[in-house]
């Protein structure tokens, strides 16, 4: 490791240092165990070293958008000890890599989408958790269900092998003020409530994947598990 090396593994120590800190902190001022919340590193355009760093300094869990992009680097970091999350938009017809790939998929948007992972899967011998995508802001450039047809969703997914589904997972409207961001977070806490009162057979609802850089203590106040952090690890992207 070269210099300039050594000195971007320090900072994305720091950085991650000071993520968790910032969970630490968001948790305990609401009255939850730090440790009810977890960190997705996002490594969208990050090299892999700069990932293998992230995983040095303690990071488990790292997610990414792009099928290609994440195969290059789940084959250059095969054995670090990380799980890899999907948090992209998935399309159905490159399930069969998310399928391959990944440890657990965070945007499962349609019943389509589901089956083809299921029967994907299936012909991989692998199990895969999932969360299924809630388009909270009902903003037509994102995807995710409408939160109406979420209970719906997740009893057909809950019925297919090999899918474990525990949970939601929402990106809300951008909110130059994090807390205008809330109500969507609360929102996502709802809904999860709600289908786990209905007590559908292997269906989980313990993940509420939802907060980014600019908000995830905003998130974890409305009772964020899992909150996917790039640019306050990485630095902002080019």
């Amino acid at each position: 490791m070269d210099a300039s090396e050594r000195k971007d593994a320090e900072r994305i120590a720091e950085n991650v240092a000071s993520v968790r800190e910032r969970m630490e902190r968001a948790a305990i001022a609401s009255g939850r165990d730090p440790s009810s919340v977890r960190l997705v590193a996002v490594t969208k355009t990050v090299p892999a070293p700069l990932v293998a760093a992230a995983v040095a300094a303690g990071v488990t869990m790292v997610g990414e958008n792009y099928i290609q992009e994440a195969k290059a680097k789940i084959e250059a970091l095969s054995g670090l000890p990380v799980s890899w999350h999907f948090i992209g938009h998935l399309q159905t017809n490159k399930a069969r890599f998310a399928a391959r790939l990944f440890d657990a998929v965070h945007t499962l948007d349609s019943f389509r989408l589901a089956l083809e992972l299921s029967k994907r899967l299936e012909a991989e011998n692998r199990d895969m958790t999932v969360l299924i995508e809630v388009n909270t802001g009902g903003e037509a450039t994102k995807s995710g269900v409408a939160p109406e047809a979420a209970a719906d969703l997740a009893a057909a997914v809950a019925a297919l092998p090999r899918l474990h589904l525990s949970g939601l997972m929402t990106m809300p409207p951008f909110c130059e003020n994090p807390e205008d961001a809330r109500p969507h977070f609360a929102c996502l806490r709802r809904l999860a409530e709600k289908i786990a009162a209905r007590r559908i057979e292997n269906l989980r609802m313990d993940e509420l994947s939802m907060g980014m850089s600019h908000d995830f203590e905003a998130a974890i106040k409305e009772g964020a598990t899992l909150i996917r952090v790039g640019t306050d690890i990485f630095g902002s992207r080019a």
